[in-house]
């Protein structure tokens, strides 16, 4: 199988190393490809500093980013696809990314919780 989904991750903090370790374990197909957006060596589709900010994905090309990154994630991975189809339905991306940002308000928090 082909890669379907890039999604850039912040390896620095210990959230996303959990979020993405649980990612690649359900990514049986091998769909997504995960890049370290902390490596210098990695490209990425727009500044370092805006991946590191938000959540970022490409899917069929297009770039994408907080919950509409998270949805084409979990698009790829059989078991999550239908959250992820119901997370990109029009009506309710505005609540999914509203989520998103209320994550990212206290995701500072959260990050010295698990450190």
């Amino acid at each position: 199988m082909s890669t379907e989904v890039t999604v850039w991750f912040d390896s620095s903090c210990p959230l996303c190393q959990r979020e993405i370790a649980l990612m690649r374990r359900l990514d049986r197909r091998g769909a997504i490809l995960f890049v370290d957006a902390c490596d210098p060596s990695t490209g990425c589709p727009v500044d370092r500093a805006a991946i590191l900010s938000r959540f970022h994905a490409e899917e069929k090309g297009r770039l994408l980013s907080g919950a509409a990154a998270f949805a084409a994630m979990w698009r790829a991975i059989p078991l999550l696809r239908p959250l992820g189809i119901v997370a990109g339905w029009a009506p309710l991306t505005p609540i999914f990314e509203a989520a998103y940002r209320g994550f990212l308000r206290i995701r500072p928090r959260m990050q010295r919780l698990f450190r």
